[in-house]
């Protein structure tokens, strides 16, 4: 049983992070990709069921993105330099399995984190959000970027312990044990559907 604060869903949402083919593609296709698929959008069916908020971030460049990306970045510069990932890409959209729909936050970003080359924070303001929950690829990228950025800006947070994952094993473990603790909840879609419904 969690110990985690229920959720106020009219203040709550779930942010579905960089949940694009193309960065899908370093979990290894067949069951457990689509084992993650499934959790996710069940996560964001219960979210939904109960009047939550769904916002998606994904990332996508633009011409002009990459060019003004320094050779000093070490993380974006090479995708600038063999032009990966552009915003018009099909490997750069949304999974179709969890499709947004109409109502629901979505933003493009040119970085690992979801709110800082974006207006994400804004919009959730606005919604008068003020309660994350975290699912999202890699965790050791736009899952640990987003979680400090949330936290400095006073959002109570939950990382989906299997709704995020990393091409790094031992990474991924020590963030979800050690690091995001201090930050965040640690639950379980299960425990998001028991938090999102009690009393």
């Amino acid at each position: 049983m969690s110990t985690a604060p229920v959720l106020n869903p009219t203040r709550t949402a779930l942010l579905v992070m960089d949940y694009q083919p193309a960065i899908l593609a370093f979990v290894p296709d067949g069951e457990a990709r689509n084992a993650l698929l499934g959790r996710v959008a069940g996560a964001i069916a219960d979210v939904r069921a109960n009047g939550g908020t769904i916002a998606y971030v994904r990332v996508g460049f633009t011409d002009a993105d990459w060019d003004a990306i320094p050779a000093s970045n070490k993380s974006f510069a090479p995708l600038a330099q063999h032009r990966v990932m552009h915003h018009k890409d099909p490997a750069a959209a949304i999974h179709e399995c969890l499709a947004p729909q109409d109502g629901d936050i979505v933003v493009r970003k040119i970085r690992y984190g979801g709110m800082s080359t974006t207006d994400l924070d804004q919009q959730l303001r606005e919604r008068r959000i003020t309660t994350l929950v975290i699912a999202g690829l890699s965790t050791s990228g736009a899952v640990l970027s987003t979680v400090i950025d949330a936290a400095d800006r006073d959002y109570q947070l939950y990382v989906l312990s299997d709704g995020v994952a990393d091409p790094d094993t031992e990474v991924h473990n020590v963030l979800l044990h050690h690091v995001f603790p201090s930050r965040a909840h640690i639950i379980d879609t299960s425990e998001l559907r028991a938090l999102l419904r009690a009393d």
